[in-house]
């Protein structure tokens, strides 16, 4: 289970049960003043205290869009993460795989440039004629190992963030 770190002020504003509920309220939606109020049958004025200390602590934030008369709420990033810490794995193993992925095609950009700059000083110092001698002539085998290894990587980093990311979609009881 990952870590969810506290600092003083989180824990004075979660020591609410109203926050909570309210942090509970909003996972996964967005959600205006009067809907909140209908959930949790408390008066606006004290949703609004609750909504503005949850707002200063980073835990909700307030969607206003201009020239629209409705406010929203809706969790951050921070309130997500308390509720369900385990997301956070996989957005560092979706981070991994692209990285992996950035790599991999930066080495096949890499083996491409080689084979297109080996061909055409084949092509001007023995003529358009000469057959090649061999398809790997001037590639780095560093380069083109480290190419392999990260698309490698990248399938199998795929394959366990699509798990995970698939396991933490399924609300557990």
């Amino acid at each position: 289970m990952p870590k969810v770190t506290l600092d003083l002020n989180d824990f004075k504003t979660l020591a609410s049960g109203v926050r909570l509920d309210i942090i509970k309220t909003l996972d996964g939606k967005k959600m205006s003043l009067n809907e909140l109020e209908s959930v949790t049958k408390l008066h606006k004025m004290t949703l609004y205290e609750h909504l503005s200390k949850l707002i200063e602590t980073g835990y909700v934030n307030k969607i206003e869009r201009e020239g629209h008369k409705w406010v929203y709420y809706k969790l951050s990033w921070k309130g997500d993460s308390l509720i369900h810490p385990e997301n956070t794995n996989v957005v560092i193993f979706f981070s991994i795989t692209f990285i992996t992925l950035l790599f991999g095609i930066i080495g096949l950009i890499n083996i491409v440039q080689s084979i297109l700059s080996s061909q055409i000083s084949q092509a001007t110092t023995k003529g358009y004629n000469s057959p090649s001698k061999g398809f790997f002539l001037g590639i780095n085998p560093i380069i083109l190992i480290f190419t392999i290894i990260c698309l490698i990587l990248f399938i199998i980093f795929m394959i366990i963030s699509i798990r995970k990311y698939k396991k933490n979609k399924i609300p557990k009881l």
